[in-house]
C-alpha cells in the first residue's frame, strides 16, 4: 500500500518542522549556551587587546563571515512564493504523472520569478527575460518547470550557453554595463549567431519589460513528452497563462521605476499576496502526436521556435494559486535548487539539443552553490515523497541513516532499499528508438533563423512595432563598435526590410542597399500581448490608482470613485505634498498614504483628482502634481477627473484630448474620463473603471510632446 500521501498543506506542515520558534527569550550561542553580552569583546583590560578564547565573538564573525553563497550566475535576481496547484481533469489519456489526475488534489509549489542577466542587487524593472521557475512537490517525488516568460531561446544548443552569457554579463574590462545587453560584446554575439533573430524580437518587446510577476506568462520552453500508463508519448510544450492578463511597462516608465522602487516587483509579488490578491496562473500544454513530429516547416525540437497556437492548440490543464510569501528569503528563495531533470513517472525528456545540456547543468551549478551533494536536504528542496537510497555523506549532510547497509545488493539490511517495479511507481524511461553516428550537426530545418522572427514582427500591433524599434535604437544605439551595429542593420534585413531600414535611422548606420526580409505573411495573434486572446481586458483586480488631492478636496467625490475601485478589486493611495491628515471642504479628514517624495506615476496603473477648488488651486501651483499627471499621460495610463479636478488637466500639458465641459456628460476621450458634474459620479466610475480595464490607451495623440 503506498502510503504517500500530499495535500495543499504537506509542505508547510513540512517547513515548520525546521522554523525557528519565534518565543525564545534567551540570546545563544549556535551551540545553545545563553550568553550575557553580544556587545563588546572580551579584552585584556578596557584598552587592551580582544582575547582569542572570546569563542562568542569567534563564533559570531565567523558565521558572518561565511554568510554569502556564490549567488547564480544567471537568474540572480529573483522572488519567491509558496502556493498550491489543481488540475481541471484526469489527464490519464496522456500522462500516468499522479499530481495531473485528481481535480480534488492540491498540490504544493514553490515558485521562483527572476532576471536573468544583472547580480543579485541589481534592479527588477531592467530590460531581460524572466526566469518563472515552479517546484511541484508531488507524491511521487519534486517536478520542476524550470522557465522562462519567453517561449523561445537566444540558441540551439547548450554547447553555446556559456558563450552567450559571457556576452551579455558585463564586459570583462571594466564590470559595465549591469543587467543590460545595451552593449558591444552581446550585440557582438547576436551578429555571428543569427539563431537569436527570433529571440531577439521578443527581447525587445514589451515582454522584455513586464508590468509585474503576476501579469507575466511563463513557458517551458524546451520539448518535453507526456507518457500515458500504456507507454504512449507524446510531445508536449508547458505554457503559463496568469489570470490577470499579460501587461508590460513602456521603457521610459521602467527606467524611471527602477530608480524610484529597484525592487518594484518584488514589492508588488509580496504586498498583493499579504494583501489576498493571491497571483493566479494557468497551467496548459501543448500536445503534438508522435507521428506529427515532421509536419512543421520548423524543427520541433529546436528551442529557438514556437509551436504556433494557430497550428498546435493549448490546452488548459489547471490552475496555480499562489498564496503565501516565504518566511525567510534566504532559506527558501536563495536556496531552492530548480532542475529540469527532476521529473516524476508520466513525464520525460526529448532530444531537444539545450535541454539535453540542461539536464546537465542545474545539477552541476547546485554542487557548488549549495555547498555539495545534499542540497536536497535543504527544507526547502526537500520533497514529500520519502527518500530512500545507499548515499550517506558528503557536505552538510543531515539524516542520519542508521545501520550497516550502503550498498546494493545486500544482505546486512535484507536487501532494502530495493528497485521498485513500475506497478510499484518506479519511473521508466521513456523507449524511445535512437540511432545514428556521433557527428557534430544540426538538422536542416534548425537553420532557418529568421521565419519565426518575422511571423512575430508581423504579428505585433503598430504600438508593439515602435516599442521594438525604439529598444533597438537604444540597445543597439549603446554599442560603441560602428562595424557591429551596421552587423545588426543587415542581419535584421533578413527578418523585414522596413524594420532594418527603421533600426538603422537610429544607431547611426547604413540602411540596406536592397530591402530584404523572410517571405513569411503568416501572423501568430497569441505572441501579440496587445491582440492576444491571453490578456483579459475585462477585471482591475488588484490594480493601484493614486489620486492626488491637497486641503479643500471634495471628500464625497473621493469617497465615491474609492469605494467603486475597491468594490472592483482595485487599490487607491492617496497622494500629495506632504504625508499628513487632510482637511476637505467640509470639514473632514483623510491620510495620505505618500508623498511626491515616496511616490510617481510610474508606480500607478491610473489616476484620479477630485474636486476641490481649494485643492486644484493648490495641485496647479505644485510641480510634482503637474509633472505627475503629464507622465501618466504619456505612458498612455488611464486619468480620472471630477468636479474642479477637470481644471488641473486643462493646466497640465496634456494635448489632443477632449475634456468635459460645464453641464455635459461624462467625456471618454483616449483614456482620458471626465466630469464638470459630480451628481454623474456613478457613470463617471462606470467609465473610469472601464478604461483601466484597457490597461493602456496607445491612440493618444501628441503624447510624445507632452514634457514628462
Amino acid at each position: 500500500m503506498d502510503k504517500r500521501k500530499v495535500d495543499e498543506n504537506s509542505k508547510n506542515e513540512q517547513l515548520e518542522q525546521f522554523s525557528e520558534d519565534k518565543e525564545r527569550e534567551f540570546l545563544t550561542t549556535n551551540q545553545g549556551l545563553r550568553v550575557e553580552n553580544t556587545d563588546i569583546s572580551l579584552k585584556a583590560g578596557e584598552r587592551g587587546p580582544t582575547l582569542l578564547e572570546d569563542f562568542h565573538f569567534r563564533e559570531k564573525l565567523t558565521h558572518f563571515d561565511h554568510e554569502r553563497i556564490p549567488e547564480r550566475v544567471v537568474h540572480a535576481r529573483g522572488s519567491g512564493a509558496h502556493g498550491f496547484f489543481q488540475v481541471y481533469e484526469p489527464l490519464t489519456e496522456y500522462t500516468s504523472a499522479k499530481f495531473l489526475q485528481d481535480p480534488s488534489k492540491k498540490t504544493p509549489v514553490f515558485v521562483r520569478f527572476s532576471t536573468v542577466v544583472g547580480f543579485r542587487g541589481s534592479a527588477d524593472t531592467v530590460r531581460d527575460v524572466r526566469g518563472f521557475a515552479t517546484k511541484f512537490y508531488t507524491e511521487e517525488g519534486n517536478y520542476d518547470i524550470v522557465g522562462n516568460n519567453i517561449p523561445v531561446f537566444f540558441i540551439q544548443d547548450a554547447m553555446k550557453f556559456p558563450d552567450l552569457v559571457h556576452s551579455i554579463k558585463p564586459e570583462q574590462d571594466n564590470q559595465i554595463p549591469q543587467a543590460s545587453a545595451a552593449h558591444d560584446t552581446f550585440w557582438d554575439f547576436v551578429a555571428q549567431h543569427p539563431e537569436n533573430a527570433h529571440m531577439i524580437m521578443w527581447l525587445l518587446s514589451d515582454r522584455g519589460i513586464p508590468r509585474s510577476y503576476r501579469m507575466m506568462q511563463g513557458f517551458g520552453v524546451n520539448t518535453f513528452r507526456f507518457v500515458n500508463a500504456q507507454g504512449k508519448g507524446r510531445f508536449i510544450k508547458f505554457h503559463w497563462r496568469p489570470m490577470l492578463g499579460i501587461h508590460s511597462m513602456v521603457w521610459d516608465e521602467a527606467q524611471k521605476t527602477g530608480g524610484k522602487d529597484p525592487d518594484f516587483h518584488r514589492r508588488d509579488l509580496w504586498e498583493a499576496i499579504e494583501m489576498g490578491h493571491y497571483p493566479e496562473y494557468e497551467l496548459g500544454v501543448q500536445l503534438l502526436e508522435e507521428e506529427d513530429e515532421f509536419n512543421f516547416d520548423f524543427d520541433i525540437l529546436d528551442p529557438t521556435k514556437i509551436w504556433p497556437e494557430e497550428d498546435v492548440p493549448v490546452k488548459w490543464i489547471g490552475k496555480m494559486t499562489l498564496n503565501r510569501n516565504p518566511d525567510n528569503f534566504f532559506a527558501e528563495t536563495e536556496q531552492v535548487a530548480f532542475c529540469p531533470a527532476n521529473i516524476v513517472p508520466g513525464i520525460d525528456f526529448s532530444n531537444d539539443p539545450l535541454l539535453q545540456g540542461r539536464l546537465f547543468s542545474y545539477l552541476d551549478t547546485q554542487l557548488i552553490r549549495l555547498g555539495g551533494p545534499n542540497f536536497h536536504e535543504i527544507p526547502i528542496n526537500r520533497p514529500l515523497a520519502p527518500i530512500s537510497n545507499n548515499q550517506r555523506e558528503g557536505y552538510n549532510r543531515m539524516t542520519i541513516n542508521k545501520g550497516k547497509g550502503s550498498y546494493f545488493p545486500n544482505t546486512v539490511a535484507g536487501g532494502l532499499p530495493r528497485p521498485a517495479s513500475a506497478e510499484e511507481g518506479a519511473f521508466v524511461h521513456y523507449a524511445e528508438k535512437v540511432e545514428g553516428r556521433k557527428i557534430r550537426a544540426r538538422s536542416e530545418k534548425f537553420k532557418d533563423f529568421y521565419s519565426q522572427a518575422k511571423l512575430f514582427w508581423n504579428s505585433m500591433s503598430e504600438p508593439e512595432k515602435m516599442h521594438i524599434i525604439k529598444a533597438f535604437h537604444f540597445e543597439v544605439g549603446k554599442v560603441k563598435d560602428r562595424s557591429i551595429r551596421q552587423c545588426i542593420v543587415d542581419m535584421f534585413n533578413n527578418v523585414d526590410g522596413d524594420l532594418a531600414v527603421e533600426i538603422a535611422k537610429g544607431v547611426a548606420a547604413d540602411a540596406p542597399q536592397m530591402k530584404g526580409g523572410s517571405p513569411v505573411t503568416k501572423k501568430s495573434r497569441n505572441v501579440s500581448q496587445e491582440l492576444s486572446e491571453h490578456t483579459r481586458k475585462d477585471s482591475i483586480k488588484s490594480r493601484k490608482i493614486a489620486i492626488l488631492a491637497a486641503d479643500g478636496y471634495n471628500y464625497a467625490e473621493i469617497e465615491s470613485v474609492k469605494k467603486a475601485l475597491m468594490d472592483a478589486g482595485a487599490q487607491a493611495d492617496f497622494i500629495s505634498k506632504f504625508r499628513k491628515m487632510l482637511k476637505s471642504s467640509d470639514g473632514k479628514e483623510m491620510e495620505v498614504d505618500k508623498n511626491y517624495e515616496g511616490a510617481a506615476s510610474v508606480m500607478y496603473d491610473a489616476i484620479y483628482i477630485p474636486g476641490g477648488q481649494e485643492s486644484v488651486n493648490i495641485l496647479k501651483m505644485q510641480g510634482d502634481a503637474i509633472h505627475f499627471i503629464n507622465e501618466a499621460f504619456k505612458h498612455c495610463k488611464p486619468i480620472g477627473a471630477t468636479g474642479d479636478g477637470v481644471d488641473l488637466l486643462a493646466a497640465s500639458s496634456i494635448m489632443g484630448v477632449n475634456l468635459a465641459e460645464p453641464g455635459s456628460a461624462v467625456v471618454t476621450d483616449r483614456g482620458v474620463v471626465t466630469v464638470r458634474n459630480s451628481s454623474g459620479s456613478n457613470a463617471f466610475n462606470e467609465s473610469f473603471i472601464a478604461a483601466m480595464k484597457e490597461h493602456r490607451h496607445w491612440d493618444r495623440e501628441k503624447k510624445m510632446q507632452v514634457p514628462a
